[in-house]
Parts: structure tokens; sequence; C-alpha cells
């Protein structure tokens, strides 16, 4: 659900997301997880919350605030897993109790991980914090940590019960932030919705420009058409090999780790597409003049679509026996024939890929 102030007196979406069915959700217990970043920003949004539970009766007791720290970090250590995990048994959480999550993608992916694992699974109910998480990863069924450094070894498939997506809590995102979230809108338009990947081309300085109208639009689309996929797909707990929603993550997930995470993760998905694209041109895949549409839209987006740590070509190209091993044996790479149709390989031709590399770093 996307609404404006999900924190203000008179907005029940949240409240009803909580409650739900439950006739006896007021003598239950809930704990909220924050993402540093949401409370750095706003610092009266601890005020708001335990404002907005004292003024609904019928809500479960607020028993813990766990705060955690944002972006990458929290998934590369079990830390905020136990914390939530200890605050889960010291504040008595049963099943049928709640944990929310305010985040971004990260924050959701950990706590979501702890809470899917604590009495075999807490009710969990997420607040998307950032364009990213918003337009894709809050969306999902998957919960997660890294391990041996590896993307995301670590997780579960565990449905949230309902995802609050407040517009408000993207204002006070940093440029580079609000920005990096688009990749995904990018990519999901180009498999699913041409008319999203060409409003986004029509609309492209006015995203940057930060402006609410084609942003939110955009945001919620993509956001409708991950989860139309995952529901309608016939796969939500991706037992089969093929994986669209993957288009351009194995090398994003390797840039990721092979720059410590300093590249965000939609940035890093924005280079992923950028390569397999220009991968695709060059085998004759994907129709004339696409590739090239790609990259000058993601550009325009204020995207990269090059790191320096490309250069250390073969540790890129280990990714591709990694994102095998994460899909269970065999490698699916989905590759964009045209906009809306797509194919998937199995095999990916080392040779051309290295080029592909080089020619990216040309540029």
């Amino acid at each position: 659900m996307f609404t404006r102030g999900a924190l203000a007196t008179e907005n029940t979406i949240l409240r009803d997301s909580i409650i739900g069915e439950d006739q006896h959700a007021g003598d239950r217990g809930l704990i909220v997880v924050t993402d540093d970043g949401v409370t750095r920003e706003n610092p009266r949004f601890l005020e708001q919350l335990k404002n907005y539970f004292d003024e609904h009766d019928r809500l479960p007791e607020l028993r813990d605030v766990v705060h955690a720290t944002g972006g990458e970090v929290c998934k590369n250590d079990s830390s905020l897993v136990d914390s939530v995990l200890q605050s889960i048994d010291r504040n008595r959480i049963c099943r049928k109790s709640t944990v929310l999550v305010v985040g971004g993608g990260a924050v959701l992916d950990a706590a979501g991980y702890a809470a899917s694992t604590a009495h075999r699974g807490v009710r969990l109910i997420r607040m998307p914090s950032t364009v990213l998480a918003q337009c894709d990863s809050g969306v999902g069924v998957k919960n997660g940590i890294n391990q041996f450094n590896k993307k995301n070894f670590i997780g579960t498939f565990a449905p949230p019960v309902a995802v609050v997506c407040d517009t408000n809590l993207l204002s006070t995102l940093s440029d580079r932030d609000w920005r990096g979230g688009f990749s995904e809108a990018v990519k999901i338009g180009m498999l699913k919705d041409r008319s999203l990947f060409e409003l986004m081309e029509q609309e492209s300085e006015r995203l940057i420009a930060r402006s609410d109208e084609p942003a939110h639009e955009i945001i919620a689309r993509s956001a409708e058409l991950h989860l139309r996929h995952i529901t309608d797909g016939g796969d939500p707990f991706e037992l089969k090999e093929a994986r669209p929603l993957d288009f351009g993550h194995w090398s994003a997930h390797k840039l990721e780790q092979m720059t410590d995470f300093e590249l965000r993760h939609g940035e890093a998905v924005s280079i992923g597409l950028a390569l397999d694209m220009v991968y695709s041109d060059l085998m004759g895949i994907s129709e004339k003049g696409l590739a090239e549409r790609t990259l000058r839209l993601l550009d325009a987006l204020g995207l990269p679509i090059v790191d320096q740590a490309m250069k250390r070509v073969e540790e890129l190209m280990v990714g591709l026996e990694e994102f095998r091993e994460h899909l269970g044996g065999k490698l699916t790479i989905t590759l964009v024939e045209s906009l809306e149709h797509q194919r998937d390989v199995h095999e990916i031709d080392h040779s051309a890929m290295r080029d592909s590399i080089s020619m990216l770093l040309e540029r």
C-alpha cells in the first residue's frame, strides 16, 4: 500500500495492517526496528510513532525499538539479527505479535530474516524508506544477510503481512540514494512494461530534480510490477531456474562485494544492466539500438554504467560461477531481446563478456 504521512493520527493504513483480522491484536506485543538513516534525518520519527500507538487503542503494545545501522553494513554480520532476536525473546513477542521494520532494503532484509526465524516466523510488516526499497526489495518475499563475501548467502523466503510505503520517507534521502533506486524501475520496465521505460525516458529531468509527480507514479508502478511477477509468475520461492527479476544482477552482486559495498545496490544494478545489454548487443540478442538506448536512460537518471573495479576482470567473472551456485546448480541469465521480451541463456561466452566489460570501461 502507498500512502503519504503514514504516522498521521487520521491515517489508519498502518493501524489496519497491524491489526488485520485479529480481534485480540490489542492484547499482543510489537517491536519496531528502525534504520538510523530514518531517525537521523527525521528526529521526530520515534515521537510520531509512539504518538500514533497512543492514539489508536486497538493497537498492540509497543514494547521496544531496535536501532539499526542502515546500508549493507548491517547485512555483513549477524549483530542486527541477534539484536532483533534478543528483543523478540525479551519482550515476549509471540508468532501472532508483530515486528515492524522501517528502513532501507538492507535493514528490511536483515530484520526480516530475524523475524522469519524466531518461533519459525513472527508477523512482519515492512515500511520501506528508500526509493530502491519501495520500488523493489521491500515488496518481495526474501530476507537475508551476507556471509563468506557472498550476497544473501544466508536467508529465508517469508512473505510479510503487509508493506506500507510512505512517500514522505523519501523526502530526506540524499540525491545519491534517491537516484540509485530507479535502476530497479528501469529493470522492471524493460522486462514487463514498455510504457514505464518510456515514461522514465520522458521524465528523466524531472526525476533528477526530485519532482514528486512522476517519481511517485514510477515507484508505485515498479512495485506493482514486481508484486505481480512474484504473485502471478508461478515461482514466488524461486524453485525454478529462470529468475527474470535478476536481470543485471549477477555482476551487480559481485561488484558490491568487490567494492566493499561502497557501490550501493541500485548503482551496482545499473552497471549490471549496462553490462548485460552491451553483451546482448554484441551477441546479436537484443534489437539494434536498445543497448545504447538503455545506457542513455541510465546516464540521464544520474546512474553509473561503469566502475573502476571492473578492471579486475577475472575477479568479476567469478560472479558468474557464484550466481550459478546461488541459483541451484544451473546457470540462468535473463537477457532482454526487446522491451517486454526476454530470453534465458544457460551459457555465457566468456570472451564476449570480457569484451563487453572492456567496451564499458572505454566509454
